[in-house]
């Protein structure tokens, strides 16, 4: 019957059905009676990928945009149809899409979605995947437990759906529920690439594993700090090791071993300090950490809250989740932007506010007009932001060029007797010049050796030993230091060595103030950490004579730094305020916002549910809130002045961690104190 039928039908047969209404629909070929298409092959997952040929928009290649000058683009790889592409040979697919991103708009054929026509069409209970994909994590959790399936999908989908759920929950775990899911991983932090990878092992249910993260909390908020923490548990319960490299106090005290390693930073460090639980550490004398755990160390409360003046105001702020913000920024206050991750921080300060900002300077922006109004700009003079980027991408950046000390250096050589005898100028004692460089290695003190198939490797230059300089610039000495050994002196000798220089003396001061007296001059600015780079900036911005009007930016600047390296950023922060600066820092350390003469909490959530201003006022004020997530965590610290809880009783969490077996005390180590 139904054989015959195809001979005379063709590939769809219609039967009636055994009760009146829609015609039984038989075919031999995959499609779609409902909107008449016919497949060309059966679906697969490959049809949805828009890394792959076969699911990919063909007009964009599954970027989502193209270039404003219509090129297309070749054609995606892999494709079983094209031999494949040999190492040697450029990828043209690679170039192209590196260059769509300049200047480009949205595809007119997938309006953005990424995604060939037919799978774009499909639906599961009513959604299309590119629906569901522009939800954030929690969003999609809910929108696929209300898919409205029959009995037959939801059976089909059961195993599938809960997978699906569990990976969103991993991520929601970690305190990721507000990304969307399409989001690009070009615009993720580091700290939330990060917590994706610490996601996808929870649920890969691995035991004997050795996970190492650096620094997980950056860029959370402490309540999702907690959550990160039970992730953290979990990976522990099921036999696995966990090495935190961390500064955050709750974190520290949720640990079951701590290594304290110093006891002063860079050269001045190395040693292991103090090892044990958190209460052994907090017991061990020389331990910094262990002083701010007890409670011996920490910065008391102001006595009063500073007013300030009528400073900057954003009207209508409406960038990403913001919901029509607006929020004042006062001449002569520290100002702490908070909230939850996803809450619409770096929207508001360093998109609305500083594109604003800028724009009532004159420069240029490209931003779009996504506010409605800046007032009282007209105290305006500067804007500054300070973030942890990197000073420079060459070993010839150094902190003594960055803070321009090794102009005044430079001087001072050419001020020399024997380089007047010899007729030197300043510029014989730099390292950018044939006169006065090594010409071997024109003066990076080091040659670089290219390594064919792996990295390039820089080894010290065998005529100057890394000094940089020729033999005659070397024979200028200033008390017996040449220009070279004067590069390689720390902050803290070179502020011995200078003493009576007072311009010299003053910047190497500002240096010790933010705690980089370890560092030497000419130490490549390559090699300096994220936190020190920002320092660094820090204490130039003090050595100029900036006034009122100066607009600074800090997006989270504790990160990375230690609570004692904390109490001397915010004593620099205190300094750029009382000049009647307005500093305005993105934070989620409560122990700095507990600090700030002013708070402005965005949230209450993430994403789609953040974006208005929760409370603003004082510390006090905030806490008092109870919607603020922020303001529950402020409290407790803003009762005594400092946290005062000790290690032993930290919180609830820390008793239950306690009746956990007690980890093994490495061989030949009696007690903390025989460290180091």
């Amino acid at each position: 019957g139904i054989a015959a039928g195809y001979r005379h039908a063709g590939e769809v047969l219609l039967l009636p059905a055994d009760e009146p209404g829609e015609p039984l629909v038989f075919t031999e070929r995959a499609c779609c009676p409902a909107h008449r298409v016919r497949l060309d092959a059966p679906l697969s997952p490959r049809r949805f990928s828009f890394n792959h040929h076969q699911g990919a928009c063909p007009e964009c290649a599954g970027l989502g945009l193209v270039p404003r000058d219509g090129r297309r683009p070749p054609a995606l790889r892999p494709d079983p149809d094209q031999p494949p592409r040999r190492p040697e040979e450029p990828d043209p697919w690679g170039s192209w899409a590196s260059t769509a991103g300049a200047g480009a708009v949205i595809c007119p054929a997938c309006q953005g979605e990424r995604l060939a026509p037919l799978p774009r069409r499909v639906t599961l209970g009513g959604a299309r995947l590119p629906e569901l994909t522009r939800l954030s994590v929690t969003a999609a959790r809910q929108a696929l437990a209300e898919l409205e399936l029959g009995p037959e999908q939801r059976l089909i989908a059961r195993d599938l759906l809960g997978e699906v759920d569990s990976r969103l929950r991993f991520l929601e775990e970690v305190g990721l529920g507000y990304l969307t899911l399409d989001r690009t991983a070009a615009s993720l932090s580091g700290g939330e690439a990060q917590r994706i990878r610490l996601a996808s092992q929870l649920g890969a249910y691995l035991t004997g594993c050795l996970y190492v993260l650096d620094e997980p909390t950056v860029g959370l908020h402490p309540r999702d700090t907690d959550r990160l923490l039970h992730t953290l548990e979990s990976l522990r319960d099921q036999g696995n090791t966990v090495v935190v490299v961390e500064h955050d106090l709750d974190t520290i005290r949720r640990a079951d071993w701590l290594l304290d390693l110093g006891p002063g930073p860079g050269e001045l460090g190395g040693r292991v300090v103090a090892a044990g639980t958190p209460d052994e550490v907090a017991r061990t004398p020389g331990s910094l950490t262990g002083d701010y755990l007890a409670g011996r160390r920490g910065l008391p409360l102001p006595t009063e809250r500073r007013t300030g003046t009528a400073g900057l105001e954003v009207r209508g702020a409406r960038a990403n989740n913001l919901r029509g913000v607006d929020a004042g920024f006062a001449w002569g206050l520290i100002t702490c932007v908070t909230g939850v991750s996803g809450s619409g921080k770096s929207s508001l300060v360093l998109e609305v506010l500083q594109q604003a900002a800028a724009r009532a300077l004159g420069q240029e922006t490209t931003a779009s007009h996504d506010y409605d109004a800046l007032l009282g700009t007209k105290d305006l003079t500067r804007l500054v932001v300070v973030d942890q980027s990197p000073l420079g991408r060459t070993p010839r950046s150094n902190p003594a060029s960055y803070t321009g000390l090794l102009d005044l250096l430079r001087t001072l050589f050419a001020g020399l007797p024997e380089s007047k005898t010899r007729g030197y100028g300043a510029g014989r004692f730099s390292y950018n010049r044939a006169e006065g460089r090594c010409p071997t290695c024109e003066g990076m003190g080091a040659l670089q050796v290219e390594m064919h198939f792996l990295s390039d490797v820089w080894v010290p230059c065998d005529a100057c030993q890394g000094a940089r300089y020729n033999e005659a610039t070397l024979q200028v000495r200033y008390r017996g230091l040449s220009f070279a050994d004067v590069l390689r002196l720390t902050v803290d000798e070179a502020a011995e060595t200078f003493a009576q220089h007072r311009r010299i003396a003053r910047i190497l001061g500002m240096l010790q103030d933010v705690g980089l007296g370890y560092l030497r001059l000419g130490q490549a600015a390559t090699t300096l950490s994220g936190g020190e780079a920002q320092r660094l900036k820090l204490a130039t911005e003090l050595g100029r004579r900036g006034g009122p009007g100066t607009l600074y930016l800090l997006d989270e600047p504790t990160t990375g730094l230690h609570p004692a390296d904390v109490e001397r950023l915010l004593a620099i922060l205190q300094r750029l305020a009382a000049r009647q600066a307005a500093v305005v820092v993105i934070e989620h350390n409560p122990e700095v916002i507990r600090l700030a003469d002013r708070v402005l909490d965005l949230g209450p959530e993430g994403g789609a549910q953040g974006g208005e201003l929760v409370v603003a006022g004082t510390p006090e004020e905030v806490a008092a809130c109870a919607r603020s997530h922020t303001g529950r965590y402020l409290g407790p610290l803003l009762a005594g002045g400092r946290d005062p809880r000790p290690a032993s009783v930290c919180d609830g969490r820390r008793a239950a961690a306690t009746r956990r077996p007690r980890p093994t005390r490495p061989a030949g180590v009696d007690s903390p104190d025989r460290l180091g």
